[in-house]
Protein backbone atom coordinates (compact mmCIF):
# COMPACT_ATOMS: atom_id res chain seq x y z
CA UNK A 1 0.00 0.00 0.00
CA UNK A 2 0.92 3.38 -0.84
CA UNK A 3 -0.98 6.35 0.96
CA UNK A 4 -4.27 5.33 -0.39
CA UNK A 5 -5.79 8.25 -2.93
CA UNK A 6 -2.82 7.54 -5.13
CA UNK A 7 -2.93 3.99 -5.94
CA UNK A 8 -5.30 3.15 -8.51
CA UNK A 9 -8.30 5.36 -9.85
CA UNK A 10 -7.39 6.84 -13.08
CA UNK A 11 -9.47 7.20 -16.23
CA UNK A 12 -9.55 4.85 -18.82
CA UNK A 13 -9.31 7.50 -21.73
CA UNK A 14 -6.30 9.10 -19.79
CA UNK A 15 -4.61 5.84 -19.91
CA UNK A 16 -4.97 5.31 -23.23
CA UNK A 17 -3.75 8.57 -24.19
CA UNK A 18 -0.54 8.76 -21.97
CA UNK A 19 -0.13 4.99 -23.02
CA UNK A 20 -0.50 6.21 -26.85
CA UNK A 21 1.70 9.06 -26.15
CA UNK A 22 4.64 7.02 -24.67
CA UNK A 23 4.30 4.39 -27.34
CA UNK A 24 5.43 7.34 -30.35
CA UNK A 25 7.94 8.42 -27.99
CA UNK A 26 10.14 5.79 -26.81
CA UNK A 27 12.31 5.12 -28.85
CA UNK A 28 13.90 8.94 -28.89
CA UNK A 29 15.22 10.80 -26.23
CA UNK A 30 14.22 14.51 -25.82
CA UNK A 31 16.84 15.81 -22.90
CA UNK A 32 16.50 19.63 -22.87
CA UNK A 33 19.44 19.80 -19.94
CA UNK A 34 21.96 17.98 -18.56
CA UNK A 35 20.51 17.37 -15.12
CA UNK A 36 23.66 15.33 -14.41
CA UNK A 37 26.66 17.43 -14.69
CA UNK A 38 28.25 20.17 -11.87
CA UNK A 39 30.01 22.21 -14.32
CA UNK A 40 33.23 20.86 -13.11
CA UNK A 41 35.68 17.59 -13.43
CA UNK A 42 34.33 16.00 -9.48
CA UNK A 43 32.16 13.16 -8.97
CA UNK A 44 30.14 13.99 -6.19
CA UNK A 45 26.66 13.92 -7.61
CA UNK A 46 24.01 12.12 -5.41
CA UNK A 47 20.95 11.19 -7.55
CA UNK A 48 17.92 9.52 -5.63
CA UNK A 49 15.01 7.29 -7.35
CA UNK A 50 12.30 5.30 -5.70
CA UNK A 51 9.45 3.56 -6.23
CA UNK A 52 9.73 1.53 -9.19
CA UNK A 53 7.08 -0.59 -8.32
CA UNK A 54 8.87 -3.53 -10.59
CA UNK A 55 6.97 -6.36 -10.21
CA UNK A 56 7.01 -10.19 -12.24
CA UNK A 57 3.99 -10.23 -13.62
CA UNK A 58 3.84 -7.23 -16.21
CA UNK A 59 0.34 -8.34 -16.92
CA UNK A 60 -0.52 -6.25 -13.42
CA UNK A 61 3.13 -4.55 -12.55
CA UNK A 62 2.49 -0.83 -12.09
CA UNK A 63 5.46 0.02 -14.01
CA UNK A 64 5.68 -1.26 -17.25
CA UNK A 65 4.88 2.06 -19.79
CA UNK A 66 7.92 3.69 -17.87
CA UNK A 67 10.55 0.99 -18.33
CA UNK A 68 12.11 1.85 -20.86
CA UNK A 69 12.47 5.63 -20.36
CA UNK A 70 13.91 4.25 -16.91
CA UNK A 71 16.71 2.32 -19.08
CA UNK A 72 17.46 5.49 -21.05
CA UNK A 73 17.79 7.66 -17.31
CA UNK A 74 19.67 4.73 -15.64
CA UNK A 75 22.07 4.66 -19.31
CA UNK A 76 22.38 8.82 -18.45
CA UNK A 77 23.25 8.09 -15.00
CA UNK A 78 25.54 5.74 -16.26
CA UNK A 79 27.34 7.93 -18.45
CA UNK A 80 27.78 10.86 -16.28
CA UNK A 81 31.46 11.73 -15.16
CA UNK A 82 29.90 13.95 -12.48
CA UNK A 83 27.73 11.07 -10.46
CA UNK A 84 29.30 9.63 -7.27
CA UNK A 85 26.49 7.49 -6.31
CA UNK A 86 22.96 5.94 -7.37
CA UNK A 87 20.63 5.63 -4.46
CA UNK A 88 17.05 3.17 -4.88
CA UNK A 89 15.29 4.28 -1.77
CA UNK A 90 12.75 2.08 -1.09
CA UNK A 91 9.57 -0.47 -3.63
CA UNK A 92 12.47 -1.47 -6.06
CA UNK A 93 10.52 -4.84 -5.85
CA UNK A 94 6.95 -5.18 -5.24
CA UNK A 95 5.79 -7.98 -3.24
CA UNK A 96 2.43 -6.46 -2.19
CA UNK A 97 0.91 -5.29 -6.09
CA UNK A 98 -0.55 -8.54 -6.78
CA UNK A 99 -3.77 -9.22 -7.33
CA UNK A 100 -5.57 -11.34 -4.20
CA UNK A 101 -6.05 -14.36 -6.24
CA UNK A 102 -2.82 -14.77 -7.44
CA UNK A 103 0.05 -17.07 -5.82
CA UNK A 104 3.00 -14.46 -5.67
CA UNK A 105 5.53 -17.12 -5.07
CA UNK A 106 3.94 -19.54 -7.79
CA UNK A 107 4.21 -22.51 -5.19
CA UNK A 108 7.89 -21.60 -4.82
CA UNK A 109 9.74 -19.35 -2.86
CA UNK A 110 11.27 -16.01 -2.48
CA UNK A 111 14.01 -16.33 -4.39
CA UNK A 112 12.51 -17.43 -7.36
CA UNK A 113 9.99 -15.04 -7.29
CA UNK A 114 13.03 -11.85 -7.20
CA UNK A 115 14.69 -13.81 -10.09
CA UNK A 116 11.28 -13.93 -11.99
CA UNK A 117 11.29 -10.46 -11.28
CA UNK A 118 14.46 -9.61 -12.65
CA UNK A 119 14.34 -11.43 -15.64
CA UNK A 120 10.38 -9.37 -16.77
CA UNK A 121 12.56 -6.45 -16.00
CA UNK A 122 15.66 -7.31 -17.78
CA UNK A 123 16.78 -4.14 -19.30
CA UNK A 124 16.40 -2.10 -15.99
CA UNK A 125 18.62 -5.09 -13.96
CA UNK A 126 20.97 -4.94 -16.78
CA UNK A 127 21.73 -1.34 -16.58
CA UNK A 128 21.98 -1.42 -12.70
CA UNK A 129 24.53 -3.80 -12.51
CA UNK A 130 26.75 -2.74 -15.64
CA UNK A 131 26.72 0.06 -12.99
CA UNK A 132 27.26 -1.93 -9.44
CA UNK A 133 30.37 -3.71 -12.11
CA UNK A 134 31.75 -0.87 -13.59
CA UNK A 135 32.25 0.45 -10.20
CA UNK A 136 32.29 4.09 -10.78
CA UNK A 137 29.61 4.71 -8.83
CA UNK A 138 28.01 3.24 -5.87
CA UNK A 139 24.54 1.75 -5.54
CA UNK A 140 22.81 1.88 -2.91
CA UNK A 141 19.61 -0.15 -1.83
CA UNK A 142 16.80 1.17 0.79
CA UNK A 143 13.99 -1.23 1.51
CA UNK A 144 10.38 0.18 1.30
CA UNK A 145 7.56 -1.21 2.32
CA UNK A 146 6.36 -3.08 -1.09
CA UNK A 147 9.81 -4.72 -0.42
CA UNK A 148 9.88 -4.79 3.42
CA UNK A 149 10.07 -8.56 3.31
CA UNK A 150 12.66 -8.87 0.38
CA UNK A 151 15.82 -10.28 2.54
CA UNK A 152 19.07 -8.71 2.01
CA UNK A 153 20.28 -12.24 0.39
CA UNK A 154 17.57 -11.86 -2.51
CA UNK A 155 18.36 -8.64 -2.96
CA UNK A 156 21.73 -9.57 -3.60
CA UNK A 157 20.78 -12.44 -5.50
CA UNK A 158 19.79 -9.96 -8.50
CA UNK A 159 21.81 -7.24 -7.98
CA UNK A 160 25.18 -9.06 -6.60
CA UNK A 161 27.47 -6.52 -5.05
CA UNK A 162 24.73 -3.42 -4.38
CA UNK A 163 24.82 -1.31 -1.60
CA UNK A 164 22.26 -2.21 0.90
CA UNK A 165 21.56 0.78 3.50
CA UNK A 166 19.25 -1.64 6.13
CA UNK A 167 18.80 -1.54 9.89
CA UNK A 168 18.62 -4.20 12.08
CA UNK A 169 14.71 -4.49 11.69
CA UNK A 170 13.84 -6.25 8.67
CA UNK A 171 12.30 -3.92 5.83
CA UNK A 172 14.03 -0.34 7.37
CA UNK A 173 16.77 1.61 6.85
CA UNK A 174 18.39 5.11 6.78
CA UNK A 175 20.89 5.90 4.69
CA UNK A 176 23.39 8.74 4.94
CA UNK A 177 25.76 8.96 1.80
CA UNK A 178 29.77 8.82 2.58
CA UNK A 179 30.80 12.24 3.81
CA UNK A 180 27.55 13.85 4.01
CA UNK A 181 26.19 12.88 8.06
CA UNK A 182 23.90 15.65 7.41
CA UNK A 183 21.51 13.97 4.47
CA UNK A 184 19.10 11.15 5.70
CA UNK A 185 17.55 9.15 2.73
CA UNK A 186 14.84 6.82 3.79
CA UNK A 187 11.22 5.33 2.55
CA UNK A 188 9.09 6.65 5.00
CA UNK A 189 6.56 4.02 5.64
CA UNK A 190 7.86 3.54 9.26
CA UNK A 191 5.79 6.10 10.29
CA UNK A 192 2.26 5.27 8.67
CA UNK A 193 -0.05 2.87 10.70
CA UNK A 194 -0.61 0.54 7.54
CA UNK A 195 2.57 0.14 6.04
CA UNK A 196 5.12 0.10 9.09
CA UNK A 197 6.47 -3.18 9.87
CA UNK A 198 4.06 -4.94 12.32
CA UNK A 199 5.85 -7.70 14.60
CA UNK A 200 3.01 -7.82 17.07
CA UNK A 201 0.35 -8.46 15.20
CA UNK A 202 -0.70 -12.18 14.24
CA UNK A 203 1.97 -13.71 15.98
CA UNK A 204 -0.40 -16.43 17.43
CA UNK A 205 -0.31 -17.42 13.16
CA UNK A 206 2.50 -16.70 11.92
CA UNK A 207 5.15 -16.40 14.39
CA UNK A 208 7.92 -13.52 13.09
CA UNK A 209 5.57 -12.05 10.29
CA UNK A 210 6.08 -8.30 10.09
CA UNK A 211 3.33 -8.19 7.19
CA UNK A 212 1.49 -4.65 8.14
CA UNK A 213 -2.38 -4.78 6.77
CA UNK A 214 -1.19 -2.32 3.82
CA UNK A 215 -0.28 -5.65 2.52
CA UNK A 216 -3.87 -6.63 2.02
CA UNK A 217 -5.00 -3.74 0.92
CA UNK A 218 -3.04 -3.52 -1.70
CA UNK A 219 -3.66 -6.79 -2.61
CA UNK A 220 -7.47 -6.26 -2.71
CA UNK A 221 -6.35 -3.09 -4.51
CA UNK A 222 -4.56 -4.70 -7.27
CA UNK A 223 -7.84 -7.38 -7.76
CA UNK A 224 -9.72 -4.37 -8.50
CA UNK A 225 -7.32 -2.49 -10.91
CA UNK A 226 -7.37 -6.15 -12.99
CA UNK A 227 -10.92 -6.45 -13.07
CA UNK A 228 -11.03 -2.61 -14.61
CA UNK A 229 -13.00 -1.13 -11.18
CA UNK A 230 -16.18 -3.16 -11.36
CA UNK A 231 -18.83 -2.77 -10.09
CA UNK A 232 -19.28 -3.65 -6.08
CA UNK A 233 -20.15 -6.96 -5.89
CA UNK A 234 -20.74 -6.96 -1.85
CA UNK A 235 -21.01 -4.12 0.88
CA UNK A 236 -19.57 -4.31 4.41
CA UNK A 237 -21.78 -4.45 7.43
CA UNK A 238 -22.12 -1.18 9.32
CA UNK A 239 -19.77 -1.12 12.53
CA UNK A 240 -20.57 1.76 14.83
CA UNK A 241 -18.69 3.04 18.54
CA UNK A 242 -18.58 0.32 21.36
CA UNK A 243 -21.10 1.81 23.36
CA UNK A 244 -18.47 1.33 27.00
CA UNK A 245 -16.14 4.46 25.33
CA UNK A 246 -13.38 2.23 25.90
CA UNK A 247 -10.84 3.63 24.14
CA UNK A 248 -8.85 0.48 22.47
CA UNK A 249 -12.34 -0.09 21.29
CA UNK A 250 -13.11 3.47 19.76
CA UNK A 251 -9.83 3.80 18.20
CA UNK A 252 -10.33 -0.30 16.44
CA UNK A 253 -13.30 1.95 15.14
CA UNK A 254 -11.42 4.28 13.68
CA UNK A 255 -9.50 1.25 12.37
CA UNK A 256 -12.78 0.33 10.61
CA UNK A 257 -13.31 3.51 9.25
CA UNK A 258 -9.88 3.52 7.74
CA UNK A 259 -11.18 -0.41 5.93
CA UNK A 260 -14.52 0.51 5.23
CA UNK A 261 -13.13 3.89 3.53
CA UNK A 262 -10.93 1.20 1.04
CA UNK A 263 -13.10 -1.44 -0.01
CA UNK A 264 -15.44 1.06 -0.85
CA UNK A 265 -12.92 2.58 -3.14
CA UNK A 266 -11.44 -0.35 -5.01
CA UNK A 267 -14.57 -3.12 -5.56
CA UNK A 268 -14.13 -6.25 -6.60
CA UNK A 269 -16.23 -9.18 -7.71
CA UNK A 270 -16.10 -11.12 -4.95
CA UNK A 271 -18.24 -10.97 -1.66
CA UNK A 272 -16.27 -10.30 0.81
CA UNK A 273 -16.87 -13.67 3.09
CA UNK A 274 -15.34 -15.68 -0.36
CA UNK A 275 -11.99 -17.18 0.30
CA UNK A 276 -9.64 -15.11 -2.31
CA UNK A 277 -6.62 -13.54 -0.67
CA UNK A 278 -4.23 -16.19 -1.49
CA UNK A 279 -1.48 -15.67 1.11
CA UNK A 280 1.89 -17.89 1.71
CA UNK A 281 4.09 -14.82 2.70
CA UNK A 282 5.75 -14.24 5.74
CA UNK A 283 4.73 -16.99 7.48
CA UNK A 284 0.88 -16.50 6.82
CA UNK A 285 -0.63 -18.97 4.77
CA UNK A 286 -3.35 -20.40 3.12
CA UNK A 287 -6.02 -18.48 1.24
CA UNK A 288 -8.28 -15.72 3.33
CA UNK A 289 -11.09 -13.76 2.64
CA UNK A 290 -11.88 -9.78 2.93
CA UNK A 291 -14.06 -10.44 6.46
CA UNK A 292 -10.92 -11.80 7.80
CA UNK A 293 -9.17 -8.42 7.90
CA UNK A 294 -11.97 -5.87 8.42
CA UNK A 295 -13.19 -5.15 11.87
CA UNK A 296 -17.06 -6.72 12.75
CA UNK A 297 -19.61 -6.88 15.46
CA UNK A 298 -22.77 -8.82 16.27
CA UNK A 299 -24.78 -5.94 17.07
CA UNK A 300 -24.64 -2.13 17.23
CA UNK A 301 -23.08 -0.47 19.63
CA UNK A 302 -21.55 -3.97 21.08
CA UNK A 303 -17.79 -5.21 20.99
CA UNK A 304 -16.09 -5.06 17.94
CA UNK A 305 -13.10 -7.46 16.82
CA UNK A 306 -11.63 -8.25 14.02
CA UNK A 307 -9.89 -11.96 12.88
CA UNK A 308 -6.52 -10.72 11.47
CA UNK A 309 -4.52 -7.83 13.30
CA UNK A 310 -6.36 -8.56 16.26
CA UNK A 311 -5.11 -5.90 18.74
CA UNK A 312 -3.67 -3.92 16.39
CA UNK A 313 -4.78 -0.56 18.12
CA UNK A 314 -2.95 -1.46 21.39
CA UNK A 315 0.47 -1.95 20.06
CA UNK A 316 1.40 1.24 17.88
CA UNK A 317 3.68 2.92 20.19
CA UNK A 318 5.38 -0.33 20.68
CA UNK A 319 5.76 -0.70 17.07
CA UNK A 320 7.16 2.95 17.03
CA UNK A 321 9.80 2.32 19.34
CA UNK A 322 10.84 -1.39 17.25
CA UNK A 323 10.51 0.39 14.42
CA UNK A 324 13.27 3.38 15.63
CA UNK A 325 10.79 5.82 15.38
CA UNK A 326 12.13 9.15 17.63
CA UNK A 327 9.42 11.24 18.15
CA UNK A 328 6.29 8.91 18.23
CA UNK A 329 2.38 9.59 17.31
CA UNK A 330 -0.36 8.56 19.01
CA UNK A 331 -2.48 5.55 17.75
CA UNK A 332 -5.49 7.70 16.86
CA UNK A 333 -3.09 11.00 15.14
CA UNK A 334 -1.55 7.57 13.40
CA UNK A 335 -4.77 5.68 11.81
CA UNK A 336 -6.04 8.59 10.96
CA UNK A 337 -3.20 9.56 9.05
CA UNK A 338 -3.26 6.66 7.35
CA UNK A 339 -4.97 8.40 4.07
CA UNK A 340 -2.43 11.45 3.97
CA UNK A 341 0.66 12.20 2.27
CA UNK A 342 1.55 15.42 4.01
CA UNK A 343 1.64 13.81 6.90
CA UNK A 344 4.53 11.46 5.55
CA UNK A 345 6.21 14.95 4.39
CA UNK A 346 5.76 16.61 7.86
CA UNK A 347 7.38 13.57 9.46
CA UNK A 348 10.94 14.68 8.17
CA UNK A 349 10.65 18.11 10.19
CA UNK A 350 9.26 16.17 13.27
CA UNK A 351 11.94 12.97 12.70
CA UNK A 352 14.84 15.56 12.15
CA UNK A 353 14.69 19.09 11.80
CA UNK A 354 12.88 19.26 15.60
CA UNK A 355 14.16 16.89 16.68
CA UNK A 356 16.97 17.73 19.35
CA UNK A 357 18.65 14.69 18.99
CA UNK A 358 19.04 14.81 15.00
CA UNK A 359 21.28 16.38 13.02
CA UNK A 360 19.93 15.62 9.62
CA UNK A 361 19.66 19.17 7.33
CA UNK A 362 18.67 17.51 4.00
CA UNK A 363 16.13 14.46 4.22
CA UNK A 364 14.33 12.55 1.05
CA UNK A 365 11.48 10.17 1.67
CA UNK A 366 9.87 8.00 -1.18
CA UNK A 367 6.56 6.34 -0.14
CA UNK A 368 3.70 8.55 -1.28
CA UNK A 369 4.35 8.76 -4.71
CA UNK A 370 3.58 13.00 -4.86
CA UNK A 371 7.26 14.44 -5.91
CA UNK A 372 7.54 17.74 -3.83
CA UNK A 373 10.27 19.84 -2.12
CA UNK A 374 9.57 21.66 1.23
CA UNK A 375 12.09 24.21 2.79
CA UNK A 376 12.26 24.21 6.61
CA UNK A 377 13.97 25.59 9.55
CA UNK A 378 15.28 23.23 12.35
CA UNK A 379 15.15 23.85 15.96
CA UNK A 380 17.91 25.84 16.03
CA UNK A 381 17.19 27.84 13.47
CA UNK A 382 19.12 26.66 10.71
CA UNK A 383 17.46 26.11 6.86
CA UNK A 384 16.35 22.62 6.14
CA UNK A 385 15.31 20.68 2.77
CA UNK A 386 12.74 17.96 2.49
CA UNK A 387 12.44 16.11 -0.67
CA UNK A 388 10.29 13.55 -2.04
CA UNK A 389 11.15 11.73 -4.95
CA UNK A 390 8.01 10.72 -6.25
CA UNK A 391 7.47 7.65 -8.20
CA UNK A 392 8.07 5.45 -11.61
CA UNK A 393 4.79 3.89 -11.58
CA UNK A 394 3.32 4.27 -15.36
CA UNK A 395 -0.09 6.00 -13.87
CA UNK A 396 -0.07 8.21 -11.02
CA UNK A 397 -3.41 10.09 -10.78
CA UNK A 398 -3.51 14.04 -10.50
CA UNK A 399 0.56 13.54 -9.82
CA UNK A 400 3.71 13.32 -11.99
CA UNK A 401 5.78 10.30 -12.77
CA UNK A 402 9.25 9.45 -13.84
CA UNK A 403 10.74 11.35 -10.66
CA UNK A 404 14.59 11.66 -9.63
CA UNK A 405 16.41 13.81 -7.15
CA UNK A 406 20.17 14.89 -7.12
CA UNK A 407 21.76 16.59 -4.42
CA UNK A 408 25.01 18.15 -5.13
CA UNK A 409 27.10 18.18 -2.18
CA UNK A 410 28.74 21.40 -0.88
CA UNK A 411 32.63 21.89 -1.32
CA UNK A 412 35.01 21.83 2.07
CA UNK A 413 34.96 25.44 2.10
CA UNK A 414 32.38 28.21 2.50
CA UNK A 415 32.55 29.27 -1.61
CA UNK A 416 29.33 26.75 -2.07
CA UNK A 417 26.00 25.48 -0.68
CA UNK A 418 24.77 22.04 -0.79
CA UNK A 419 22.38 21.89 -3.69
CA UNK A 420 18.97 20.00 -3.93
CA UNK A 421 17.05 19.72 -7.15
CA UNK A 422 13.90 17.79 -8.13
CA UNK A 423 13.02 16.71 -11.73
CA UNK A 424 10.70 15.09 -13.97
CA UNK A 425 11.20 12.62 -17.46
CA UNK A 426 8.30 12.37 -18.44
CA UNK A 427 7.86 12.05 -22.50
CA UNK A 428 12.18 11.72 -21.53
CA UNK A 429 12.27 15.29 -21.39
CA UNK A 430 14.08 16.20 -18.39
CA UNK A 431 12.04 18.86 -16.37
CA UNK A 432 13.55 20.77 -13.42
CA UNK A 433 10.93 20.69 -10.78
CA UNK A 434 11.76 22.37 -7.90
CA UNK A 435 15.46 23.35 -5.99
CA UNK A 436 16.88 24.73 -3.37
CA UNK A 437 20.40 25.04 -1.40
CA UNK A 438 21.67 25.31 2.15
CA UNK A 439 24.80 25.21 3.91
CA UNK A 440 25.63 23.00 6.90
Amino acid sequence: MKIIPRLLSVLCVLLFLFALASCKKSSQTYTAINPFSNGGSERNMIVIISDLHLGADTSYAECKLNCGPLVTLLNQVKAAPNVKELVIDGDLVDEWFVPATTNTYQGKDQADFVQRLATANKGIFDVLNSIIDEGKILVTYVPGNHDLAITAASIELILPGVNQARENVQGLGTYSPGGCPQIAIEHGHRYNFFCAPDPYSNQDIAPGCILPPGYFFTRIGALCATQKNPPPADTLPLVTPNSSGDESQQLLYQYWKIWATSVKMFPITYRFDQTIIVTNMDGITGTLSVDDVVPFQSSPGSHIDVNLYKGIQDHWEARQTYNHVPIHSTTAHAIDSVMSATDIDNQAKIQYFLNPASDKRIVVFGHTHQARMVPGVSYTGKKCIYANSGTWIDNNPNQTTMNFVIITPQSLDSTTQTLVKLYNFQNQVVTLMAQDATRY
